[in-house]
């Protein structure tokens, strides 16, 4: 057996207790020394570990998911609209019957996504329980979970992928986001595949790889749309930082048009129907108006409250003389467009309170607090704002130490910055931020393990400089990264 020099142990033994910050590569140089056997231990406990932390992180989302059942009691299934509709869509969908939901036979209405992940439930019972559905969503909050410990990975190092996963496993944002029937559960999943594919993408030492984790960010893109319609301007937004102010605009420009064509292959199908009922391009949504009006409105406040939006469609509809009122799809379509024009309208005509209205939901949507009366309770409150105010704060010391390294640490600044523009136009609450929130986990993780090891190698007497970041492994990683 080959002896290893003093140093070389030292680093050796360093590595292993850092829990393999880049398995293949210690894996190789392990077998190379004869270490083999500790680094075998070693991915056996980090295994070990991560199965019992998924497997928490599902029984807590169970557990919340029964709790919330006896909440809700025997009067109402669900406590929001949306996850009637979803449910009442999936049913339809394992029917098969046609798309569209309510008594006006709205076609347009949601998008498909959640619904067909839904939709088996129905195969199986005619009448499934809606518990089914909330377990369904702890799987998927899970998956979520997984996926914020994959990009957490892909940043930094095992540890740090093990410290996200566990902020996000118990987060109480996390875990309601997993049980409340509403299209954040299967969304999450998807963006995390996103922001991870993206990041490796960004990384791939070479062009062949490159294309592949750009074609799987943009698959993952247009599914995580057809769950939640908010996400379709996110890859041009996030795309707008790099392409103007990085050195390497080029490559961030390729990777980035890989992706949108990849999103708008699995975006076609939805768009080649809707224009096939409309007679228009639709992208998303036929609900897009109704939710600007619900935001920007002589009757807005930052909080959702549709009984406006209501009273304007009926007030349009009955304007008309009868033989010119329209109805189903055209009738559908009409409401669309005169709520966005409403609403466009007033914001021209009144900045001023455009302004103030966008202050208010920005503090509506970052509160330390819920706003909704229905969570007002001492206790829920406290567990809000001690779960919330420490991974806030981590993220921002994380952003600022690692955001200046490269473009996977400012893909997981993006949703926060992409959620909060959106939601200073349309509507906010903190229900919007926790989408967002798994990602800035991963910075408070990054945060969080260099400081732990900064002590670990200052006892040790080893610098401590850059220990925790994954290297890049694109050519630019001979230089400083620029994102």
């Amino acid at each position: 057996m080959c002896r290893i020099p003093f140093d070389g142990a030292r680093l050796l033994l360093f590595c292993l207790v850092c829990l393999d910050v880049q398995p293949p590569l210690l894996y190789h140089r392990a077998v190379y020394f004869g270490r083999s056997a500790a680094l075998n231990r070693l991915s056996a406990r980090h295994a070990l570990a991560w199965t019992l932390l998924l497997g928490a992180a599902l029984g807590v989302r169970l557990a919340a998911a029964a709790w919330w059942e006896t909440r809700l009691g025997d009067e109402s299934q669900f406590a929001f609209g949306d996850s009637e509709s979803y449910w009442t869509l999936a049913r339809t969908v394992a029917q098969g019957g046609p798309y569209e939901y309510g008594p006006g036979g709205f076609r347009m209405f949601r998008m498909p996504g959640y619904p067909m992940l839904l939709a088996p439930l129905f195969m199986i019972s005619d009448d499934p329980p809606v518990w089914a559905g909330r377990m369904l969503g702890a799987v998927l909050g899970t998956a979520a979970v997984a996926g914020v410990g994959w990009l957490a990975a892909v940043c930094f190092d095992g540890r740090t992928a093990l410290t996200a996963a566990t902020l996000a496993a118990f987060y109480p944002g996390a875990v309601a986001m997993s049980v409340f029937l509403l299209s954040e559960a299967p969304f999450c999943p998807f963006m995390l595949w996103q922001l991870a594919a993206w990041a490796n993408a960004w990384r791939a030492p070479f062009r062949r790889n490159a294309v592949g984790w750009s074609l799987s960010a943009g698959i993952a893109a247009g599914l995580a749309t057809l769950m939640r319609p908010s996400w379709l301007l996110f890859t041009p937004f996030a795309l707008v930082f790099p392409v103007v102010f990085s050195t390497q605009r080029a490559r961030h420009a390729l990777l980035g048009g890989i992706m949108l064509l990849a999103c708008a292959a699995v975006m076609a199908p939805w768009w080649v129907r809707n224009y096939a009922l409309a007679g228009r391009f639709l992208p998303t949504t036929s609900e897009t108006g109704s939710s600007l009006y619900d935001g920007l409105s002589p009757y807005a406040t930052g909080e959702s409250n549709f009984t406006p939006v209501d009273e304007f469609k009926l007030r349009w509809f009955h304007s008309l003389p009868p033989e010119r009122r329209p109805h189903g799809i055209e009738l559908e379509l009409a409401w669309d467009q005169q709520l966005r024009q409403a609403a466009l309208g007033w914001a021209q005509t009144h900045p001023r309170r455009v302004l103030e209205l966008a202050g208010a939901k920005f503090l509506r949507m970052w509160n330390v607090w819920p706003n909704a009366d229905e969570f007002q309770s001492p206790r829920l409150r406290w567990i809000v704002a001690l779960s919330y105010t420490p991974v806030l704060l981590l993220s921002l010391v994380g952003a600022w130490r690692f955001a200046p390294r490269g473009w996977p640490y400012v893909l997981c600044l993006l949703p926060a910055a992409y959620f909060t523009a959106l939601h200073v136009i349309f509507v906010a609450s903190i229900r919007y931020r926790d989408p967002a929130m798994l990602t800035l986990m991963i910075l408070a993780a990054g945060a969080m393990t260099s400081w732990r090891r900064a002590g670990e190698i200052s006892q040790a007497g080893a610098p401590s400089e850059s220990i925790n970041v994954a290297p890049s492994r694109t050519p630019e990683s001979r230089t400083r990264q620029n994102p």
